[in-house]
Parts: C-alpha cells; sequence; structure tokens
C-alpha cells in the first residue's frame, strides 16, 4: 500500500500513521460502545460480530503502537481516538433510536383528551387513578418504542403542557400495542422536535 520510503520517511512517522491509528481506534471503541449498548438492548445476535471486527482493529492499532513507542504523536492520536471513538458510538445510537421505554405521565386534570389522542396514535395505555400532594390524579402508563417518544412528548404539550412525566428504559416485553412504522411519525410532528432538543 505504502513503499518503504514512504513509510520511514517523517510525513508517514508524524503525520499519516497516528491519522491511521487514529482512526483505527476511533472504529474499534465505536464498535465497542455499540457493542455494550445493544448487549443492554438485549439485541444479542450481532454482539458476536461486532466484538471480532473490534478486536481485530485494536490489534492492528496495538501493534504499530508497540512498534512506535518513540513517538508520542502516536500516543496522542490513541488516546483520542478512544474518546472519539465513545462520542461517535453513542452518536450513532442515539440515532437508531432501539430499544422501549416506559412513560408516566401524571396529570391532575382530566385526562380524557391526553388519552384519546394516545389511543388514536395507536399507543397502548393503562391507567391509574391516584392520589398527589395536591388531590386526586390520574397516572397513564405506556410503553414506546424510543423514536416514538417525541411524537408522545408532542401530544403532552398539546394536551396537558403542565403534566408530569418521566421516562425510563425497560429491557424486554411480552406483548403490547404499538404503533406501525412511520404511523407515529406524521410529518407535523417534525416541527415539535425542537421542544425535546431535536438532533
Amino acid at each position: 500500500m505504502f513503499s518503504s520510503e514512504f513509510i520511514a520517511s517523517d510525513t508517514f512517522q508524524w503525520f499519516v500513521l497516528p491519522a491511521l491509528i487514529f482512526l483505527a481506534r476511533m472504529s474499534d471503541v465505536t464498535l465497542a460502545t455499540l457493542r455494550n449498548i445493544f448487549l443492554s438492548k438485549s439485541i444479542k445476535y450481532i454482539v458476536p460480530f461486532l466484538g471480532f471486527i473490534e478486536v481485530l482493529i485494536w490489534l492492528l492499532a496495538i501493534s504499530q503502537i508497540m512498534k512506535n513507542l518513540h513517538n508520542p504523536v502516536c500516543f496522542i492520536a490513541y488516546a483520542t481516538g478512544y474518546s472519539m471513538g465513545i462520542f461517535f458510538g453513542i452518536k450513532i445510537e442515539e440515532r437508531l433510536a432501539l430499544g422501549l421505554q416506559v412513560m408516566r405521565i401524571i396529570t391532575q386534570k382530566d385526562a380524557d383528551d391526553l388519552i384519546k389522542a394516545l389511543v388514536d396514535h395507536s399507543f397502548g395505555i393503562t391507567t391509574i387513578e391516584g392520589h398527589g400532594a395536591k388531590g386526586p390524579v390520574k397516572i397513564i402508563l405506556t410503553v414506546v418504542k424510543r423514536k416514538d417518544i417525541m411524537t408522545v412528548r408532542h401530544l403532552i404539550e398539546e394536551t396537558h403542557p403542565t403534566a408530569f412525566y418521566s421516562v425510563e428504559d425497560i429491557r424486554t416485553v411480552s406483548r403490547g400495542v404499538f404503533p406501525q412504522s412511520g404511523q407515529s411519525r406524521l410529518d407535523h410532528f417534525k416541527s415539535v422536535f425542537p421542544l425535546g432538543g431535536g438532533k
């Protein structure tokens, strides 16, 4: 790939090699971050493949580090690649929006309009009568795909903007009611993304 003369040159040793080490380390840490996230989401079948590629890239990177212990730029490139790999792994996972989350919505007002809106958008719900510090409350539980969280938040903002809600990750569900693919991402909901810090 590279001539022996170019490999022996200062340009390769101080610029090209550190750049290659940076890219290799960033790639393998990105895969490692995704592997851990997939494992936590019970997406297990792709994990061994990611682990194989991750270790292969890591071996290539660390072998070059060991051959160039005299080059401090390689160490900096290795550490920087590690940091960027974590960053990109998290960003990729956020874009994929994998997994399921449970939303707990608590409102003091009559929640019939919010319940109707959720049902109209094919979200499965469970309602519980409760009592809060300021009187009776309605508790609405719904399990949604992560990609649909913004849709539910939009419905809350439209119907009960002062409602309290919390969101938690869950690993698995046995069965449930979910919108069909694409049904909950209506075009007019895209304008609401800034409310939740859209990416």
